[in-house]
């Protein structure tokens, strides 16, 4: 469990950047102001010149990597919600990064959000103790060619 968590914090803490970087990026190149093909391939081209939404997306990727490794390990009920304390990585990474004001009442927000995530992860903890409720492990199936 101590090896998840790790992964999900750095995990959480590179998506956070990653956000970070890419509004950055879609702010220089004055991000899509309309939905229509033209506006998109414009953005698109200077999304793939602009080094900000390159390493925003990089980061990104490495954030989606890290999730489907934990998802192959635990249950997507526990990972998802964890996965939300990205939610505090990520507001200060636009604090510091993007120099964005964060108000009182969206910092609240943040710490619920977070207050949640800790709830599925004490759930986490008390379904791995002995004589905890998690079910028995499906017996597999192989396969025995006669």
């Amino acid at each position: 469990m101590a090896r998840i968590i790790l992964i999900l914090v750095i995990a959480a803490i590179v998506e956070s950047i990653g956000v970070a970087f890419l509004s950055g990026g879609l702010k220089e190149i004055n991000g899509v102001k309309e939905v229509t093909a033209s506006e998109i391939w414009r953005v698109a081209k200077s999304g793939v010149t602009n080094g900000k939404i390159i390493l925003g997306v990089a980061l990104e990727a490495a954030f989606f990597g890290a999730l489907c490794y934990m998802l192959s390990k635990r249950d997507v009920s526990f990972i998802w919600p964890m996965t939300s304390l990205g939610f505090i990585f990520t507001t200060l990474a636009a604090g510091m990064f993007l120099h964005e004001k964060v108000s009182p009442a969206r910092w609240a927000g943040v710490v619920l959000i977070a207050l949640g995530a800790g709830l599925a992860s004490y759930s986490e903890s008390v379904k791995e103790q002995p004589g905890g409720s998690s079910p028995p492990p499906a017996a597999s199936a192989t396969f025995h060619p006669e």
